[in-house]
């Protein structure tokens, strides 16, 4: 039976695949949310690394913080039925929901209010361009 390789990525092949820089991985790695193997000055990524990046990259569009982000992994890492993760996850989820409906909703309110003051510029400029009637 032979043993099957693992596959391992270099920096630059996860930066093209992402579309992200060394510089960003790196910083993730600072930050502790993946952790290459070194050879030397090397480094080199498993597959693991690679859907930490992934989830990280999804995270971040989705407006969670790394911190979040983190947070989720440590959940992974200490259960890896991966209940109080899903169950953390659905609460930052919601808090998600709320911000962006709040956002939602003051988008609403400055849109009627440019709305309004639009239409007072337009009644406004319509009057001093009509020439006087006596």
């Amino acid at each position: 039976m032979k043993a099957s390789k693992s596959v391992t990525y270099s920096i630059g092949n996860l930066a093209k695949e992402f579309d992200i820089t060394t510089r960003s991985i790196r910083f993730y790695e600072d930050q502790g949310l993946i952790s290459p193997v070194r050879k030397g000055q090397t480094r080199i990524y498993n597959q693991r690394d690679r859907v930490r990046l992934k989830l990280i990259l999804r995270g971040k569009r989705l407006g969670f913080s790394l911190a979040e982000t983190g947070r989720l992994f440590e959940l992974y890492d200490a259960d890896r039925t991966s209940a109080t993760q899903l169950e953390t996850m659905m609460v930052l989820i919601a808090q998600k929901k709320a911000d962006l409906n709040q956002q939602l909703d003051d988008i609403k309110v400055m849109l009627m209010e440019l709305t309004n003051l639009e239409k007072s510029c337009q009644e406004t400029l319509a009057a001093v361009e009509q020439p006087n009637k006596d």
